[in-house]
């Protein structure tokens, strides 16, 4: 009776111990709740529109203004600065970009950057929301024509409506 009762324990403890090894494979709870994963961002985002900013001939500071300051400043490798920017978020593939800038006497020698989106581009790719449409801000004559006309309003009673106040001066003469 004992050896049955502590077999079956064993082989419980067994089946338990398996059931949590899945669970942490899956990263859900019996495929019905997962846990909350928030987006990682990490490093400097750089547009087309910044790289194309940054020539030869630019001075550090003036890199800086422009990129921002560099994730890696190697003391190693004065001359060069990289730029990496990662985001992972849960269900999408892992983006990431590395910008290479080098210097020679403190002056801009040369740019290294894979193909880079442009601002909207890369806002439409770490956006939810998969309509980025650009407002429309001006109505068409059609529209203006159908728009109600505003109603008209008398004008209002020159001289205050109500009791005439005479208040004693503010200060003593």
């Amino acid at each position: 009776m004992r050896r049955s009762v502590l077999l079956s324990c064993t082989l419980l403890g067994g089946l338990l111990l398996t059931g949590c090894e899945s669970l942490q494979r899956t990263d859900s709870l019996f495929g019905l709740l997962t846990p909350y994963r928030i987006d990682i961002v990490q490093g400097n985002a750089i547009t087309q529109e910044q790289a194309a900013l940054v020539k030869p001939g630019l001075n550090r500071q003036q890199v800086r203004e422009v990129l921002g300051t560099p994730l890696i400043a190697d003391p190693f490798h004065a001359n060069r600065w990289d730029y990496i920017f990662t985001l992972r978020r849960p269900g999408a593939e892992l983006q990431r970009r590395s910008v290479v800038v080098t210097f020679e006497n403190d002056v801009v020698k040369s740019i290294e950057a894979p193909p880079l989106p442009s601002e909207r581009e890369f806002v439409a790719s770490i956006s939810r929301y998969k309509d980025l449409r650009a407002p429309k801000l001006e109505l068409s004559q059609e529209e203006r024509a159908a728009l109600p006309l505003p109603l008209k309003r008398e004008a209002a009673p020159a001289e205050p409506m109500g009791p005439v106040r005479d208040y004693p001066p503010l200060e003593k003469t």
